[in-house]
């Protein structure tokens, strides 16, 4: 069991029978109260952020998350595949509205962590930083630094990045899966 004071960031608890992850901690001392913890938790599952009060009574029972090596497939409207990396036949499929905004760093052959709470699979953990070829990319006006040296480009997968003003159609980018952030180009196009 944990107790109010343990819920620190990256303590995984069960709350109303679901798992959730405490993103912020504060500890308040009232002057004639008792001490308090106010928490910022993400539901595992629904990926819902909300504010939990823990008094120094509480208890909670600790999430068990077990994590495994999968490999995305591919996608096919809004189903998204997966196969075991040591057996391909062993496939599983995860809906669009459980993957959120992890979609959009699925790329064919990208090895992520599957998360399974209970025997069931609540969602997926992606590696740091993933490189994606983008599709679409404003062309590059010299002497265009009033946005900061920035535009927004499409990549192959959806997703909207800002990128520095030389990055083309066709290269391939390093992006922070963590903030969703442009980092560095890894391949130049060819054209």
């Amino acid at each position: 069991m944990l107790h109010y004071n343990d819920l620190k960031p990256g303590v995984q608890f069960i709350k109303d029978g679901e798992p959730h992850i405490v993103i912020e901690y504060s500890h308040v001392k009232k002057q004639r109260g008792k001490p308090i913890v106010q928490l910022k938790t993400r539901n595992l599952i629904s990926g819902k952020l909300s504010d939990v009060t823990a008094h120094q009574n509480d208890s909670f029972e600790e999430a068990i998350i077990t994590k495994s090596p999968v490999i995305f497939i591919y996608d096919n409207k809004g189903i998204y595949w997966f196969r075991n990396p040591d057996n391909p036949r062993d496939r599983f499929s995860l809906n669009e509205t459980i993957l959120g905004e992890s979609r959009y760093y699925l790329i064919p052959e990208l090895e992520v962590q599957v998360l399974t709470f209970k025997e069931q699979i609540i969602n997926i953990e992606l590696p740091i930083k993933v490189d994606i070829k983008v599709t679409e990319a404003p062309p590059n006006i010299k002497g265009n630094t009033a946005d900061g040296g920035t535009k927004p480009v499409i990549t192959e997968t959806g997703l909207k990045v800002n990128t520095p003003l030389f990055i083309e159609r066709g290269d391939t980018i390093r992006v922070n899966t963590q903030n969703g952030t442009y980092t560095e180009r890894t391949e130049k196009s060819a054209m």
